[in-house]
C-alpha cells in the first residue's frame, strides 16, 4: 500500500505574486534599485514557488518521505525509527516553511494548522503539516505494522 498525497500552498503562492507584482510595480516606476531587475524579480519568484508552493508526503514500505514543491527539499524517514505518530493542531505562531520550535520540533508545513506529529525513538519530533492528518497516521500506522 502506497500513500500519497500534495497539499498546495495557497496562501504561499498568493503572498508570492502579491510580492513580486509589487515589487516589478516599484521597479517599472523606476522607485526600486537600478540593479534590481524586473527579470530578477520573476527569477526569484519562479524559484521560490517551484521550491515552496507544495507539499508532498508518501508512505509506501518502510519509509516516510516529504517534500516541497519539485522537490529539491525533501526528507526521508525510516519507519522503523518512528515511536509515535498522532494527529495534531499547531499554534498559529508555527507558520508556514521549514520551522524549527526550540525544544520542541521541527515542523514542515505550506497551510493550515493541523500536522501529523513523529516522535522519533530517540526523543526528537517532527510535524508534517497536512489536510489529512488521520489518513496520514493511518497509513504510516499500517506501513509500520505491515512492514510494506
Amino acid at each position: 500500500m502506497t500513500y500519497r498525497h500534495t497539499q498546495v500552498g495557497t496562501v504561499i503562492i498568493i503572498a508570492v505574486l502579491c510580492a513580486a507584482i509589487v515589487t516589478l510595480f516599484v521597479l517599472v516606476m523606476g522607485a526600486g534599485p537600478s540593479w534590481f531587475s524586473p527579470l530578477t524579480v520573476l527569477a526569484i519568484t519562479g524559484v521560490v514557488l517551484a521550491m515552496f508552493s507544495s507539499l508532498t508526503v508518501e508512505v509506501e514500505k518502510s519509509t516516510l518521505t516529504c517534500w516541497f514543491g519539485v522537490g529539491f527539499v525533501r526528507k526521508t524517514i525510516l519507519l522503523s525509527e518512528v515511536d509515535q505518530v498522532r494527529a495534531v493542531e499547531n499554534p498559529w505562531f508555527v507558520g508556514w516553511g521549514i520551522r524549527w520550535i526550540p525544544g520542541s520540533y521541527w515542523v514542515w508545513n505550506v497551510s493550515g494548522f493541523r500536522a501529523v506529529e513523529l516522535v522519533m525513538k530517540n526523543g526528537t519530533r517532527f510535524r508534517i503539516g497536512t489536510d489529512q492528518p488521520e489518513a496520514l497516521v493511518q497509513a504510516i500506522t499500517l506501513a509500520k505494522q505491515t512492514g510494506a
